[in-house]
């Protein structure tokens, strides 16, 4: 999706024409992002999975934070580390801190082999501090030694830049990854070693005239092209109107308070008196407190792949397999008939499903005959055990599609029917007491699997206790919605309607 353009009659305020920006202009960075697909794996295997404690942050007082994965993690550019400069792309994430980027010296690791890797020897301005490091994620993490060197942002150089060298990378986060590494946007507070970050010592150096960046985000999942990120200031093309700004709530992450959240116009209650939100670019998802997410999956129709796979079952094939067996049909040829089973494929997709059931992959999973062909034939067993009781055909699918409702979900992901997006109700933040409503193209991941199109809400939950939490996640989810302003001269976040 290209960039679109406002009307020139739409009057902008004076503020912002004073950061409107020109290709041509001085103090300031522009990365243009790209985008990776996102598929079922990914989203399966990389998700916020639990709070800890991050024991690896020195001298700073001990506080509950998430942990999270980069699997899913779709947004990245490229900078240059080194003299002549080395070229890496990575995550520009605001939820962490350090940057960090593949060593020459990583050689028993896998995934460094499939990455560029930086090469000390060849930078005459590189600085070996050698301080050791690990940084754990949700999958894992990564572990390496720090060092100095220049580091190339778009036009800008910024001089003797702490990184992370890394020596050894969690296999299956970064096997797959486009990306290299992690450049952190966060606050020094959640620094290893409190390392200064990037856009910080592109304040120290003069080298941007406004103290904020900002970032759009293309919500078109069909482009490579991801968006833009702009150190020094912003770009009237990428949003509408003005921007609402609020402060910076917490330390350390681009932390807010957002207020009541809405299904519709029905407020779900729990954040009424205001709960802390992390913006966090380096996640597509919006995590959120458990009862909350729970409410809103339900809304929107959400449900597990099983149970999801299971109804479709039922809806597609149920009342042909009901009058089928109804005029004496034989049981077992039923599926067959109606061409969701082979004949001698039964006992194989059997344990294909309990594969899914019982270990959580996705094989055969929306894209083979395995599960369709095995729900089916419960679908006609559940069928028979009714129509024994006598029991009418309402009353018959109900029970079945209750069976469906009961059945595991081992992927943790709720999917939605692609169809009925339209009918879906919006779902809005109270931040800075004005409404920031997300539609289904919103906060709905459309995930080409194959030659077909899942639909994922990117609602998740996470509990975080007091006094830390209730605790939200706004993800990409939120962020591809609103051209976002983070402004650390003001210690404040502005939002306006992204041009999309």
């Amino acid at each position: 999706m290209g960039i679109k353009f406002l009307s020139p009659a739409i009057c902008v305020c004076t503020w912002i024409t004073l950061w409107v920006l020109s290709e041509s202009s001085d103090g300031l960075a522009r990365i243009t992002l790209k985008k990776q697909p996102l598929d079922l794996k990914r989203l399966n295997a990389a998700r916020i999975t639990r709070v800890g404690v991050e024991s690896n942050v020195n001298d700073q007082e001990t506080d509950v934070i998430y942990l999270k994965n980069y699997l899913d993690t779709q947004y990245y550019g490229e900078i240059g580390i080194g003299s002549p400069s080395q070229r890496f792309s990575v995550v520009f994430d605001t939820a962490s801190s350090n940057l960090w980027v593949p060593s020459s010296k990583c050689l028993f690791s896998i995934p460094c082999h499939f990455h560029s890797r930086f090469q000390a020897s060849s930078s005459s301005t590189y600085t070996k501090i050698g301080i050791p490091c690990t940084i754990s994620y949700g999958t894992g993490g990564i572990s390496g030694f720090f060092s100095l060197d220049h580091v190339k942002v778009g036009d800008i150089v910024v001089e003797d830049q702490e990184f992370i060298e890394v020596t050894k990378e969690a296999f299956l986060p970064f096997l797959i990854a486009k990306y290299d590494g992690i450049l952190g946007l966060g606050f020094q507070e959640i620094s290893m070693e409190r390392a200064t970050p990037l856009w910080m010592n592109m304040v120290h150096q003069g080298h941007i005239d406004h103290k904020i960046f900002s970032l759009w985000l293309s919500r078109d999942f069909t482009s490579e092209f991801g968006g833009e990120i702009v150190f020094g200031g912003l770009d009237w093309r990428h949003f509408r109107g003005g921007h609402t700004y609020v402060p910076v709530a917490g330390t350390g992450y681009w932390e807010i308070l957002v207020g009541d959240v809405f299904v519709e116009d029905n407020s779900t209650g729990v954040c009424k008196f205001g709960c802390a939100a992390i913006l966090d670019s380096g996640t597509p998802l919006i995590a959120g407190p458990t009862a909350i997410v729970d409410e809103i999956n339900r809304a929107i129709g959400a449900e597990g792949i099983v149970t999801l796979e299971c109804k479709s079952v039922v809806s597609k094939y149920g009342y042909a397999l009901w009058d089928n067996l109804v005029s004496g049909i034989r049981p077992d040829i039923l599926c067959v008939d109606v061409g969701l089973c082979s004949y001698n494929g039964s006992k194989r997709v059997r344990g294909l499903l309990n594969t899914v059931v019982e270990n959580g992959t996705m094989e055969g999973s929306e894209l083979g005959e395995a599960p369709m062909c095995t729900f089916c034939e419960m679908i006609v067993f559940w069928i028979q055990v009714q129509l024994k009781q006598q029991k009418t055909k309402d009353l018959v699918f109900q029970h079945i599609n209750q069976l469906c409702e009961a059945l595991p979900n081992p992927i943790g992901k709720s999917f939605v029917n692609c169809d009925y997006l339209e009918l879906l109700p919006d779902i809005s933040f109270t931040i800075g007491n004005k409404s920031f409503p997300l539609t289904p193209h919103h906060y709905i991941l459309k995930v080409q699997e194959g030659c077909m199109t899942v639909c994922v809400s990117g609602f998740v939950g996470l509990d975080v206790l007091l006094p830390r939490g209730p605790l939200w996640v706004l993800g990409d989810r939120f962020l591809s919605a609103y051209h976002t302003v983070f402004d650390f001269g003001n210690m404040r976040v502005g939002f306006a309607k992204s041009a999309n």
